[in-house]
């Protein structure tokens, strides 16, 4: 007996609900400034071949699960339509319990920018609503310079970013990011980051 296929749908993306409350907003520029370097054929290649994983929640309405940066830029980009991947139908649960399974499976990310967890209630209920967390932008740009390796452990990068929040001081990621990415290259590689996701450090001998 085979396993169902995931649905795949088109989705308003003003109408899509993000399931974390933070990203970093410089890696979101950086996804604008991209977009707005492609053509019209390149835009609609883009979007046909990306889908957004999400899940079917309360009053049927659609929550994101992965990719808040594209959704987000393509937002601001004045893009209306994206396509999504429906991972599950939750949508006959009530609110509280449809939190708690997406928080068992990994879904969903209520940590703010200061790396506090907070109520389910702080998710915001729409893209444009996300608040900004440098850490998360350093982590994202350390990943790019090849700092850690892309992993499928679920908000890998804000691991990261939690990582460096209490290691690098927040005057040097806001007045000297250059030299904050320095540092965060040295720490990604430090026997202090071992156990976090896409480590590429190397373990001495015994």
């Amino acid at each position: 007996m085979t396993s169902a296929k995931p649905q795949l749908v088109k989705g308003r993306l003003n109408k899509l609900l993000p399931t974390q409350i933070t990203v970093g907003m410089a890696e979101v520029a950086l996804k604008r400034a991209h977009w707005a370097s492609l053509g019209r054929k390149a835009r609609t290649a883009a979007l046909a071949d990306h889908w957004f994983p999400s899940i079917i929640g309360p009053e049927g309405r659609h929550y994101i699960v992965d990719h808040h940066h594209f959704g987000l830029a393509l937002h601001q980009e004045g893009v209306k339509t994206v396509s999504l991947m429906i991972l599950k139908d939750l949508s006959w649960l009530e609110p509280l319990h449809f939190w708690h399974v997406m928080d068992h499976h990994q879904w969903v990310h209520p940590y703010d920018s200061e790396g506090l967890r907070r109520d389910f209630s702080a998710i915001p209920r729409h893209l444009s609503a996300l608040h900004d967390d440098p850490y998360r932008s350093l982590a994202g740009e350390l990943r790019s310079a090849g700092g850690y390796a892309k992993d499928v452990t679920p908000f890998s990068e804000f691991l990261w970013a939690d990582f460096f929040r209490s290691r690098i001081a927040p005057t040097m990621l806001k007045k000297n990011f250059p030299k904050a990415l320095a540092q965060a290259m040295k720490l990604a590689r430090s026997q202090q980051a071992r156990y976090l996701p896409g480590w590429s450090g190397v373990v001495p001998p015994a």
